[in-house]
């Protein structure tokens, strides 16, 4: 077998999953159809909270936020402005920081770790059986090759090879055509480091580089034509000043583009051998900020479940937690953005009216501004429980203090961590010792929580008792 897991598209999303892999000691061949490449045309700018904690449990959180800008506001349109500082996280804020970013920290791991990349390698077909799946890769010089692996991941984006040669449909609709994207200089500076807004007629989007440039991506309702529709400097700015009031001097663009913005999702993000993960498996409309985020929580949700089945610690039943985990997530996220990009592209005036009400409610009624809030940055989802299990149990566990350590820290390598009021209590762990980590709280708790190495509460308890703490390691961490 050249590899025990496959992993297609070398976005954020395949980068990600493929270091966690490699960090758990699973081998991964990475098959990418570009060159070896970062590229600057990526759309994403937004890294959200959640995200920031699982960058956070892999040693990466803090080099990212040195080279963004963070920010504890988030404006979405005219009259709502979301506040971060309330979150119940460690980064309560966001993160402003281009996308390719992100995938240079996210290569550097996966590369430390071990993956095998090939790039230039296009995925032309895949066949599976009860053993595994066998990759068909065509090379830039043209030459067929097979590769085999025990599992494949398709992270291969909106148009998804690996998704087309599953026969999966990818339901849903275009929301917005032509919308134009650009990077440009400005002859004056943004009020703020995050510009976004949304009038009758036209959006806008404005953030820096920090090279001197900024992305700006926008569209105006009387210019609905096709992507191919030629595009000049005085539309982008014409648009600008529509949504924003203003086109900030734009000037020398080093790049144009349109593109346009669709709700898709995949209905199984699993078939047998194979799974879909990212953009692969649900695309989103621009607002929010959320399609990178979602996709990197993909990952980070399915990568532990494939190192603990392919090392013989858990039976492959645990892999069918990521579609029933995932999937509502993502038909989730598709409705907040649909819903705020509707808003923002509100045009009669009752339709007006309503997010002028929604942009009332939020601000007035704390509840609801906290659902939302942690929708968009990703800290307010919980995963579905066992019948009888503990009120924790899915829950995601914020960055707690421990004695001598934080939860994030104890993560780092993809362990699990279980935090207890008396550690020397339960005597030797064994062979857990390598996936586990034991940490006392540094409060008085009694609870007994397992924290699964993506975060959340795999199975908890009140003052437990060693069999007990014991059945639940030998359930959720394995032999």
């Amino acid at each position: 077998m050249n590899s025990t897991v496959i992993v297609v598209g070398s976005g954020p999303t395949g980068l990600l999953l493929a270091g966690d892999l490699a960090t758990a000691g699973v081998p991964v061949t990475l098959v990418e159809k570009r060159p070896h490449e970062i590229s600057n045309l990526s759309r994403a700018f937004v890294v959200h909270a959640r995200t920031l904690e699982q960058l956070d449990a892999r040693g990466l959180a803090d080099e990212l936020e040195a080279v963004g800008r963070t920010l504890d506001t988030l404006g979405l349109f005219t009259r709502l402005t979301v506040d971060l500082t309330t979150l119940p996280s460690h980064f309560n804020h966001l993160l402003v920081i281009p996308q390719y970013e992100v995938e240079k920290a996210l290569e550097r791991r996966a590369v430390a770790a071990g993956v095998e990349f090939r790039y230039e390698s296009e995925m032309t077909g895949l066949t599976q059986d009860a053993d595994g799946v066998t990759v068909e890769v065509r090379t830039a010089a043209g030459a067929q090759q097979e590769l085999r692996a025990a599992y494949v991941v398709g992270a291969d984006g909106m148009r998804s090879a690996v998704r087309n040669a599953l026969g999966l449909p990818f339901p849903g609709r275009s929301v917005i055509r032509s919308v134009v994207l650009a990077d440009v200089k400005l002859a004056e500076e943004p009020g703020s480091l995050f510009t976004v807004n949304a009038v009758d007629g036209a959006f806008a989007f404005l953030a820096p580089f920090g090279d001197g440039y900024y992305r700006v991506f926008g569209w105006q309702r009387s210019r609905n034509v096709s992507d191919s529709e030629p595009l000049d400097l005085d539309e982008i700015k014409e648009t600008a000043r529509l949504a924003l009031g203003s086109d900030f001097g734009m000037h020398d663009p080093r790049w144009m583009s349109r593109f346009h913005s669709d709700e898709r999702q995949a209905p199984r993000y699993r078939v047998g051998r194979v799974f879909l993960a990212g953009d692969a498996a649900h695309v989103h409309s621009p607002a929010g900020g959320q399609g990178m985020n979602t996709g990197l929580q993909d990952a980070a949700n399915l990568s532990w479940k494939l190192a603990q089945v392919l090392r013989g610690h858990a039976s492959p039943g645990l892999l069918d937690t990521y579609q029933a985990e995932r999937h509502p997530v993502g038909r989730s996220v598709l409705r907040s953005s649909g819903g705020l990009v509707r808003l923002g592209m509100a045009r009669r005036p009752w339709t007006r009216a309503l997010r002028a009400g929604v942009a009332a409610f939020l601000d007035s009624v704390g509840p609801a501004r906290r659902r939302a809030v942690g929708r968009i940055t990703g800290v307010g989802y919980r995963y579905a429980a066992p019948h009888g299990a503990h009120r924790l149990t899915g829950t995601r566990v914020p960055d707690v203090a421990l004695r001598g350590t934080r939860l994030y820290e104890a993560l780092r390598g993809g362990r699990f961590v279980l935090i207890t009021p008396e550690p020397e209590a339960y005597g030797d762990w064994g062979a857990h010792k390598d996936r586990l980590a034991v940490e006392r709280w540094a409060t008085s708790s009694r609870t007994t929580v397992l924290v699964r190495p993506d975060g959340y509460v795999g199975w908890a308890a009140e003052d437990a008792d060693e069999a007990a703490v014991k059945a639940a390691l030998a359930a959720h961490v394995g032999d």
